[in-house]
This record gives C-alpha cells, structure tokens and sequence, in this order.
C-alpha cells in the first residue's frame, strides 16, 4: 500500500506524521487490496479559529476510489473521525461482496429431495399413528396443582377440577396464590 501525506497550508510535524500513518494501517484490517491511500491536512483560519481539513482518497484495487473529508479544530479529532468514516465505508464494502448465502433454496430442496422417496415418507407417516392423552383434560385437586405449582418455577397453571371447570392457579406477587 502507498501512502501518500501532504499539508497544505500547514507543516505536517513527525507526530503528525506518525499520527496520520498509524491511523492509515489501521485501515488494512478489512483486507480489501488498498492500493494507495493519498492523506491532504489542509489548515484554514475562519473567524479568528484555526480549522484543520483532513482528507483521505483511498484506492481500492477493482473497487473504486473511498474519498472521506472531515473537518475540526483539533488536529487529532480531524484525523481520528475521518479514519472512523472510512472503516465505516470500507466495512460496508467488504459486507456487500460477501456471499452470505453460499447456496440457493433451490438447490437446497432438490438436493432433501434427491434422496426421499416422497410416497413412502408419507406410508411411513400414516402408519405412526400414536394416541396421547393430555394431562391438561384430567380432572385434578386444587391441592395437587398447588404443589405442581410450588416445585416449578411456572408462574401459572391451568387445569380442569373436580366439577369440570377450567381453573387457573397462578402466583401472586406477595407471595401468596390466586385462584380463578
């Protein structure tokens, strides 16, 4: 990668420098064939402040040009927020040719169904016919939902009493239980 400072306006100093090429390499983290990274510290003074403009053109092998300007009053914010721009760009670059789905759908169901013979899955599904008799149907004590429900870490339990009702026995936050 080529890397490229210029100060326009301004004397780039070697902590600048330093500044300016440690911010730069961290840009390599998303391996995306950076061929050259041009970095422009502009100095402008407006209404008695002095402005830095920091602008990088990064040139990304058969992707195009990323070109991020940021301006501040402190050299470092310029050069810290600019960097961050562009590892957000380059992120999003890097996202968008990923291949997050290797396969399609398509050849996902042919290939579940190269190896099923769809009549006998459905022979073997008729012939598995299992009764199971559900215990919410069951009449059951008050009491002995009380106790279910004091083992478990269930806020409610639903069950049919004695007199065919549906009843619901539920935890109160003092403590206590309520019945409906």
């Amino acid at each position: 990668m080529n890397i490229s400072l210029t100060g326009r306006h301004i004397e780039l100093t070697d902590a600048m420098k330093t500044h300016l090429h440690a911010a730069i390499e961290s840009l390599n983290k998303f391996n995306m064939e950076i061929v050259s990274v041009n970095a422009i510290v502009d100095s402008q003074t407006r209404k008695n402040k002095e402005h830095f403009i920091v602008e990088f053109s990064i040139n990304l092998a058969r992707k195009g040009n990323v070109i991020i300007k940021q301006r501040d009053e402190d050299f470092h914010a310029a050069v810290d927020m600019a960097i961050e721009r562009a590892q957000k760009a380059l992120r999003r670059i890097h996202d968008r040719e990923t291949d997050h789905q290797k396969v399609g759908l398509n050849a996902v169901k042919a290939e579940a169904n190269a190896g099923i013979n769809m009549t006998e899955a459905k022979q073997a599904e008729e012939d598995e016919i299992i009764p199971v008799e559900l215990d919410l149907y069951k009449p059951r004590e008050v009491e002995d939902v009380l106790e279910d429900l004091k083992n478990s870490d269930k806020i409610f339990e639903i069950f049919i009493d004695n007199a065919g009702k549906t009843r619901v026995l539920y935890k109160r936050n003092d403590g206590k239980f309520g019945l409906y």
